[in-house]
């Protein structure tokens, strides 16, 4: 099959296309009844007579979860593969909506919100399951549409949700519009379980060999592994501080999900060291060898963009308000247009990627976010609003591209592993969101965008060392022999 016959299959509604689309519908749900709260906070709040200290409480509640949560999901999609994963996601995710649109107490709210954070690793799995259908030279661009695509559904849910509110009316309209998002996302659990297959005919759905912690394959690795875990459990206690600040939890409480979080982070360095512990005792088959430091580069490529994505897309609407000095309206119209641009940036960089080789197209698209951001630091009043405007979506199409090139590699590293790498990956996405956002809390818009522009240049600078991908992975089959899969 010729390149152009491939390109013109995603279009189509059969065979991996199929996959394909009928994954990144599954994330835009996902992400649908996620951010399905977002544009009714001010109706919640008014008929549950909320404070504005809880509504920001639940801000924080609603995405507390999801970094350790895509470590548990990648381990999960490992073992029991994406078609069982997503449709089981998918179902929890009616549940927890039900939950929330039937509170009647702030804790009950704050109880469903903190777990719906889950929910947003459900973008973890459809990245396994991509990699399983499309060959090396597409998986990019079939990761970026995946990537791009389900990043909708927030925006389609501040769109459509208002409106439905309004037509049932009353106190409980925002109660029947979320639990409508709820009932797409059970029924489209049973399409997506009857309509999908973890890989295609005759292929092999290659599992962990343990479970309970990244397999690593040196020793070197190992410790680098513990010490890249360290960040995820920093950014839970940065959220727990930020909640404290608020008043909303005792010093001591705090002091108690700190300790937590340490005998956490001991548990897993034990789990991680059981699942690993052969390395100390002989060496892995050099062609079964995967190198650490891949995932290591890709997660803080990931930090820098999604993170400066999710900060930067809550912050713009008022910046420009503020800047030019134009109505609310306006300038949530022009906030919108970062968000927007995804859908066209991470299929693109996706594309590159495929195009012009994995290692190149991540630093040059990474040295113009930098460049981007650092434009972006210089906007004053003076400056003609239209080229501000042009300037944030240059900055944004870049942003996009370079996330979308970090996700055309993950597939690429360690077939069997790949759900836990995106987990991995992903979970340093939110990482980076946690850190803009203290940032922010602490200075002007211009130093924040400085200090992005200075956190993209580094991981440009750290994805000169990535290595491009080489022209085979090897894992081993049931019967004990090593297949070699295509990853170039």
């Amino acid at each position: 099959m010729s390149e152009s016959t491939l390109r013109s299959n995603f279009l189509s509604f059969t065979g991996r296309a199929k996959i394909l689309h009928m994954t990144w519908f599954a994330f835009f749900v996902t992400f649908l009844v996620w951010f399905s709260h977002a544009p009714l906070l001010a109706v919640i709040q008014e008929s549950m007579g909320l404070t504005d200290q809880q509504i920001k409480t639940l801000l924080i509640l609603n995405v507390a979860l999801t970094i350790p949560a895509r470590i548990i999901t990648g381990m999960l999609v490992d073992v029991y593969g994406p078609r069982k994963t997503y449709s089981a996601m998918l179902v929890a995710t009616a549940g927890l909506c039900f939950l929330f649109a039937l509170s009647t107490t702030f804790e009950m709210l704050a109880m469903a919100r903190f777990l719906m954070g889950f929910v947003g690793a459900g973008f973890v799995i459809g990245i396994r399951m991509i990699s399983e259908w499309y060959p090396a030279k597409q998986l990019g661009l079939a990761e970026g549409l995946y990537k791009g695509m389900g990043n909708v559904g927030s925006a389609v849910a501040a769109v459509t949700l208002p409106t439905i509110a309004l037509m049932f009316g009353g106190d409980d309209g925002w109660r029947y519009a979320t639990a409508i998002t709820g009932v797409i996302a059970l029924v489209f659990a049973g399409v997506y379980y009857q309509n999908v297959s973890d890989t295609p005919i005759g292929s092999t759905y290659f599992k962990p060999n343990k479970s309970g912690g990244l397999e690593l394959t040196s020793k070197r690795d190992f410790y680098f592994c513990l010490l890249m875990n360290i960040p995820m459990f920093a950014a839970l206690a940065v959220l727990t501080w930020k909640v404290t600040g608020l008043g909303l939890l005792s010093d001591t409480t705090a002091y108690i999900i700190y300790a937590v979080l340490i005998g956490l982070y001991l548990f897993q360095a034990s789990q991680l060291f059981k699942v690993n512990k052969e390395l100390f005792e002989k060496p892995v088959d050099e062609v079964l060898q995967y190198n650490f430091k891949q995932v290591a580069i890709l997660s803080i490529a990931y930090a820098v963009t999604f993170g400066a994505e999710l900060s930067v897309v809550s912050m713009l609407p008022l910046f420009f308000k503020d800047v030019f000095l134009i109505p609310v309206a306006l300038a949530g119209l022009f906030g919108a247009c970062f968000a927007v641009v995804d859908v066209f940036s991470c299929p693109s960089g996706g594309f590159i990627s495929d195009k012009f080789g994995r290692k190149g197209s991540l630093v040059i698209l990474l040295s113009g976010a930098a460049i981007g951001f650092f434009a972006m630091s210089q906007i004053t009043g003076d400056w003609p609003i239209s080229l501000a405007v042009a300037t944030m979506m240059v900055s944004s199409f870049f942003l996009g591209s370079a996330a979308g090139c970090v996700f055309a590699v993950v597939p690429l590293i360690k077939r069997r592993l790949t759900g836990q790498i995106a987990g991995m990956v992903g979970a340093y996405g939110n990482i980076g969101a946690v850190l803009f956002l203290t940032i922010f809390s602490f200075v002007s818009p211009s130093v924040f965008f400085l200090t992005i522009a200075i956190g993209i240049a580094f991981a440009a600078a750290c994805a000169m060392f990535l290595d491009e991908p080489k022209s085979t992975m090897a894992e081993v089959m049931p019967d004990g022999t090593v297949q070699f899969i295509d990853v170039h």
